[in-house]
């Protein structure tokens, strides 16, 4: 694999002509420093890229809808499920363990496994995304307000960092290709050759609509330049490159930043050696030192310990680190942690823990010389590999600027130490912002004022005690449905988050108009919009039959004094309300004895359903329940049930129908407002 390593653009495999490729940078294995590939963009069109992502890419995308893009998500993450096997081979020449590979490979995979199932669950099987209730901007109802989410016109540039090849790429693509939008990806050289591979296995796969996903190999030094309004930069990387990068961001273009951090991990006071919670806490902060060797933006940099706590976590992460670290090339049989990424890499980390003991750090583990290492052939000495042991500094001025600025990225942490919670909370504050504090503790009042100290300061707070030690996906895993991004140095960004990554890379945008007018442009039934009765019921019509709007208006039903008496008594509701003439009227919102509001919803239910066999399979549920004007003895009620949405599922024989049902009395007043849900067949069945 020592040629130059190719792009994929504009729906093709690229390399640079021979004379354009001549000075292309070798990038080495991390471990033996054997020339794996070399990298050049030279002569690449990435204006033309760009283009074809807009032009191609975004017609491509735009003719499917949420749940259609979903669906495909997961066949991707088959896909590369089937191979993986080559990514991990690949994976060890950048110096990853196993256990590396699964964090980034199968972690990457994952991300598209989630965002397929939430993209089938919280969004339409349609193109526009409705955001938060109707905004009512009349008195007579003929004038509403919506927001709504739909996708960006341009491309979704990722400048991805060495670390995590796939997942750092897949983290990104997943929710940009569901809301719509084409990607490109440029991943970090020294990797990515790694990055190459999974595009490949997906180009293969012959999955990816056209124009959704391309890759530069190689430098894009002409990239900002040819970005305009509708194109999103998400870019992973050191906050001092960030900075540069966000400089250059065209005006109208959206630049979201992921960067380094100096995280910390907080060890609570009652966390004494010996119990569950110290344990924890130094599994953790081992397993953050050395998993990735280091290279991670969510690793533990600053161990904030009590200060009677600090000489026995010392001495216990020692003996963690001797009994469970083995250096050497991941190929190597019992490995447990790899090389840095290069050399240079390397050199670079030595000099920044040259500047923590310039500032006052003492080595108390660990030591910057060249260490042992085992080789693929399992004997152990010095090799050509980028190799640093585990190395844990201690700070006896925990205020020193170095230790809260400067970051060694690689199998380096600092100790530090605190008297209060408050001078803790003080400690994690001075990072300047990051993506993720943990804390071991099992005080609740601790946990509770460290959170209200550190919170505005992190993107993510991770407790970590004796009842969830065993289930944690641990400090250093950020989840595809949590918020992964912070404030301040990590960047200011937000990825993953579930949906709001993809309304991420969507505009939210408020529309005006009467109730048929955003109904046809959401596809969602507003009230005061037209409504069908073509003497069908809808509950013997099947999706392909159903339209929104289609309604069924119900006859009356009287509410007696023994309706209510015998609910009461059959359920054993027998709140006063109900049941004391008395007791209610004295309430301010009872004019006497009411009926149950359940007892309504369900005499609703027996008004407008359809009991014969037919395409409505069941009904799974009420939302938004809201009992507006009490019944009393002697009303009478009656339902309008309009269709209201419709959600084919696209792996499903059937779907979801949402109904707008409004419950009324006698006068017209309101009595009660919620949606029911059904599960609807596509077809009618023959049956």
């Amino acid at each position: 694999m020592t040629e130059v390593l190719p792009s994929y653009v504009q729906g093709a495999w690229w390399t640079p002509e021979s004379d354009a490729g001549a000075g292309a940078l070798i990038v080495r294995d991390a471990s033996t420093g054997e020339e794996v590939t070399r990298v050049s963009s030279d002569g690449l069109d990435l204006a033309g890229a760009l283009e074809y992502a807009r032009t191609v890419g975004h017609a491509s995308l735009g003719a499917l809808t949420f749940h259609q893009r979903a669906v495909l998500l997961k066949q991707f993450a088959l896909a590369l499920t089937q191979r993986k096997d080559e990514l991990y081979a690949i994976s060890a020449r950048t110096g990853a363990t196993k256990a590396d590979s699964w964090v980034d490979i199968d972690g990457g995979i994952g991300v598209l496994f989630a965002y397929s199932g939430k993209g089938r669950r919280e969004l339409p099987n349609s193109q526009v995304y409705v955001d938060g209730p109707v905004e009512p901007l009349s008195k007579d109802g003929s004038f509403l307000g919506r927001h709504v989410f739909t996708r960006l016109p341009g491309v979704a540039v990722q400048i991805n960092a060495f670390n995590f090849p796939v997942w750092g790429a897949l983290e990104k693509f997943a929710p940009a290709f569901l809301a719509g939008m084409p990607t490109l990806v440029k991943p970090a050289t020294p990797t990515g050759y790694l990055a190459e591979a999974f595009v490949r296995i997906l180009v293969e796969s012959d999955l990816l609509p056209d124009g959704s996903l391309q890759l530069v190999s190689g430098s894009v030094p002409t990239l900002f330049d040819e970005l305009r309004l509708g194109d999103i930069v998400g870019f992973t990387g050191s906050a001092s490159t960030a900075a540069g990068l966000r400089s250059r961001t065209p005006s109208g273009v959206r630049f979201t930043a992921e960067t380094d951090s100096i995280n910390a991990s907080v060890l609570g006071p009652d966390a004494t050696d010996g119990t569950p919670e110290f344990d924890a806490y130094v599994r953790q902060l081992v397993t953050e030192m050395t998993t990735k060797a280091g290279q991670k933006c969510t690793a533990i940099r600053r161990a904030i310990v009590p200060a009677a706590s600090a000489d026995a976590v010392v001495d216990a992460v020692r003996a963690r680190i001797d009994a469970k670290v083995v250096l050497g090339d991941p190929r190597a049989e019992g490995v447990t942690m790899g090389p840095l990424v290069s050399l240079a890499q390397r050199d670079e980390v030595l000099r920044q823990v040259r500047a923590l003991q310039d500032a006052g750090g003492r080595i108390v583990i660990g030591s910057p010389d060249v260490p042992a290492a085992r080789g693929a052939d399992d004997s152990m000495g010095s090799t050509d590999g980028a190799f640093i042991a585990p190395m844990l500094l201690r700070f006896d001025d925990a205020d020193a600027d170095a230790v809260h600025e400067v970051e060694a990225f690689g199998p380096v942490a600092s100790l530090l130490t605190y008297s209060t919670p408050s001078e803790a909370a003080a400690l994690v504050a001075r990072g300047g912002g990051s993506l993720v504090t943990s804390v071991a503790t099992h005080d609740r009042a601790f946990a509770a004022e460290l959170m209200g100290g550190i919170a505005a300061s992190n993107g993510r707070v991770l407790f970590l005690d004796r009842d969830d030690a065993r289930s944690s996906t641990g400090h250093g895993s950020p989840m595809p449905g949590l918020v992964h991004g912070g404030p301040g140095r990590a960047g200011g960004g937000e990825e993953l988050g579930g949906i709001r990554a993809v309304l991420h890379h969507m505009q939210r945008t408020a529309v005006q108009g009467s109730p048929d007018m955003l109904t046809a442009l959401t596809g969602v039934w507003h009230a005061g919009a037209t409504a069908r009765d073509d003497g069908i019921h809808p509950f013997r019509k099947s999706l392909a039959q159903l339209q929104i709007g289609d309604r069924i208006a119900s006859a009356s039903r009287e509410v007696t004094l023994d309706d209510i008496e015998t609910f009461a008594h059959f359920t054993g509701d027998t709140f006063y309300a109900h049941m004391d003439e008395q007791a209610a009227a004295a309430n301010p919102f009872f004019p006497g004895r009411v009926a149950h509001g359940y007892l309504l919803v369900s005499w609703a239910a027996g008004l407008f359903v359809d009991p014969e066999p037919g395409p409505v399979l069941a009904n799974y549920g009420l939302e938004n329940l809201r009992f507006i004007t009490p019944v009393s003895p002697g009303d009478s009620i009656r339902v309008d049930l309009t269709a209201k949405q419709i959600t084919p599922r696209e792996t499903d024989e059937y779907g979801e129908v949402r109904w707008d049902a409004v419950i009324r009395n006698q006068n017209d007043d309101t009595v009660a407002t919620y949606d029911v849900l059904t599960l609807v067949e596509k077809e009618r069945s023959a049956a």
